[in-house]
């Protein structure tokens, strides 16, 4: 079991930050619960309720309801949706049915979902679409929802991953949670 320390950061509204120490193993239960203290979703920029609103109609899941966590690793990183109240059944089982898809398209160098919400223009976008290939994408069911690893040997797509994890996580504002290295 990975193990670590960190101090996560939830922006619950522009420019107003809780920070939250976290010592604990990574597990999604313990995410899910860190962003269900960062409170309601509060003011949101007009840039993140664009944002929402696209992804009614690509993500079937409630993303009040849910938390996106975006880990960086040396090789990549973890992209993890989980339901914040795990006893939601619904809700998980159409986070799972979505990142499984989802990690089949990615796999295949297709991003058209992530460009539909977030814009074409996605830091990290192009280069991991053009660098498909050196990227292993794999899909796995987590307690309260699922997660993508994506990992690559090549340091410019690595690089690609965390600036697009970084986009992913600012665009869904209280919805998401960071962890840069």
């Amino acid at each position: 079991m990975f193990r670590f320390a960190a101090s996560l950061t939830f922006a619950a509204v522009p420019f107003a930050f809780v920070r939250v120490p976290v010592t604990c193993a990574l597990l999604a239960g313990s995410l899910a619960a860190l962003a269900a203290a960062a409170g309601p979703a509060g003011a949101q920029t007009p840039r993140q309720r664009q944002v929402e609103q696209r992804g009614q109609s690509v993500m079937p899941f409630d993303q009040r309801r849910t938390v996106h966590v975006f880990r960086e690793l040396p090789d990549g990183g973890v992209q993890r949706v989980v339901a914040k109240d795990q006893r939601d059944a619904g809700q998980v089982a159409l986070v799972r049915a979505h990142l499984r898809a989802e990690a089949r398209r990615f796999a295949h160098g297709d991003f058209g979902d992530p460009a539909a919400i977030h814009g074409g223009a996605m830091p990290g976008l192009a280069e991991l679409a053009r660098g498909y290939e050196s990227v292993h994408v794999t899909y796995a069911d987590v307690p309260g929802g699922g997660a993508i690893r994506y990992a690559s040997a090549d340091p410019r797509l690595v690089a690609a991953l965390h600036r697009w994890f970084a986009a992913q996580s600012a665009d869904h504002g209280a919805h998401a949670v960071h962890m840069p290295m």
